[in-house]
């Protein structure tokens, strides 16, 4: 645990400091963001949605974008600037007066955000290698878990007080932590010269093989000219790499859990006979799981055999929680209660080896040549999940029982599709990456 939240290795402990930083900032404005802008700025819930919904897009599109562009100036660079720009859009929340504007900023923190995370995920896939990648990617989520628990407890000072002035100061105070999580990642090119070192070194190795590419077709000095200066950054694409695309797609449908948990768990609560206050109890028990259990869990998955089958078992936990979810709206309030926890839990569980599962897929089955971009694609199908998670998971609780059969049936046909993909990789693995 001591070193999940004060690691030794320099780049670990910068990207571990941020990561506090940026939590705390998320938690606080998690919590207070939605009344501030309903309240406080006059906006409605529709406007609010739609605004959120349209940023949301952007945000797909940023995480590639944000990938692709860690592979020609560095992971490090870009998540600096991402997570600054990101706390400036924040800050920018306080002056918002109409719709326009809040799209505007909405659009504006969502790309700097998915830019950044795969910035980070891309600074992972170059600095470490094997299984050492996945296990320091779970502390990572661990540190974000605990800290955005420690913002959203922060956050009820503006809460219980309740003023406009309140909720305004939230909003600053979230920007000015995302202002902060800048200062580890500031000049640590600087202070691990290493890390640039590997940029450098992934550059000339693509240049050299562009340039054999280019030599054997036929085009001499002038093809090899080319290939030192904007080709010595380009990697092969991911978008033509059908093993990653199809390992994307199924992670993704697996990551529609997060809004299953967010969304659909509680209007399910709200329909049943039980108290709507278990609602806190489930999402506590949820983040001390993950604290407990996500690095664990992790180990191994740096085998991208293990990583897929790793997925698979996350697949059939979720669909044992949608069972779970569904029974506990039939029968007394002391069983709907008890068939909630043992959901939660389930559920919990699925979205920790479904989490560890896809790091080791997204990292093993990634070309390292293009490592940014890969790993910006692979942010790219969590962005999708995150859209399209309310949307799956509504159905469950407009339709019932057909409705959670339904999602417990998507969930294992993702789930025996990651394993499948990873099967048929493994051999290609190690000479092809």
């Amino acid at each position: 645990m001591i070193e999940t939240f004060l690691p030794t290795d320099r780049v670990a402990r910068s990207l571990t400091v941020s990561t506090m930083a940026f939590a705390l900032s998320s938690g606080v404005f998690y919590a207070v963001s939605t009344l501030y802008f309903t309240l406080v700025v006059g906006l409605g819930t529709t406007t609010v949605g739609l605004g959120l919904g349209i940023a949301g897009g952007t945000g797909v599109l940023a995480s590639y974008a944000g990938g692709w562009l860690a592979d020609r100036v560095g992971a490090h660079h870009v998540q600096t600037v991402a997570t600054g720009l990101n706390g400036v859009a924040l800050l920018a929340y306080s002056f918002v007066s109409d719709a326009v504007a809040f799209t505007l900023i909405a659009c504006l923190a969502v790309i700097m955000r998915s830019a950044g995370s795969a910035s980070k995920q891309a600074m992972l896939a170059r600095w470490y290698t094997g299984p050492e990648r996945v296990e320091v990617r779970a502390r990572m989520r661990v540190v974000t878990n605990v800290f955005i628990g420690l913002g959203t407890l922060a956050a009820a000072a503006a809460l219980l007080i309740g003023t406009a002035q309140a909720y305004r100061v939230a909003v600053v105070v979230a920007g000015v932590l995302l202002l902060a999580a800048t200062v580890p990642l500031a000049g640590l090119g600087r202070r691990v010269p290493e890390l640039a070192d590997k940029m450098t070194t992934a550059r000339m190795t693509t240049a050299r093989m562009t340039t054999a590419r280019t030599a054997a077709a036929g085009e001499g000095a002038a093809g090899e000219g080319a290939a030192g200066e904007g080709a010595a950054s380009a990697g092969p694409s991911p978008l033509r790499d059908r093993t990653y695309l199809a390992s994307v797609a199924c992670n993704a449908v697996v990551a529609t859990q997060f809004g299953l948990l967010t969304v659909g768990m509680p209007l399910w609560v709200a329909t049943t006979g039980a108290p709507t206050a278990i609602i806190s109890a489930l999402l506590v028990l949820n983040t001390v799981l993950v604290a407990a259990l996500q690095v664990r869990a992790s180990r191994g998955t740096g085998d991208v055999r293990a990583a897929g089958r790793t997925v698979r078992r996350a697949s059939w936990l979720l669909a044992t929680a949608c069972g779970l979810y569904a029974l506990a709206g039939y029968g007394s309030v002391i069983v709907a209660c008890v068939l909630f926890v043992l959901a939660a839990s389930a559920h919990t569980m699925g979205e920790i080896l479904g989490e560890a599962g896809g790091w080791g897929m997204a990292f093993e089955l990634a070309d390292q040549r293009s490592a940014g971009a890969y790993q910006g694609l692979s942010q790219a199908g969590y962005a999708i999940a995150s859209m399209l998670s309310p949307i799956l998971a509504t159905p469950a609780v407009e339709h019932g029982t057909p409705g959670w059969a339904g999602l417990a049936a998507l969930f294992v046909l993702a789930g025996t599709g990651a394993a499948a993909v990873t099967r048929r990789a493994a051999p290609l693995v190690p000479a092809g990456r």
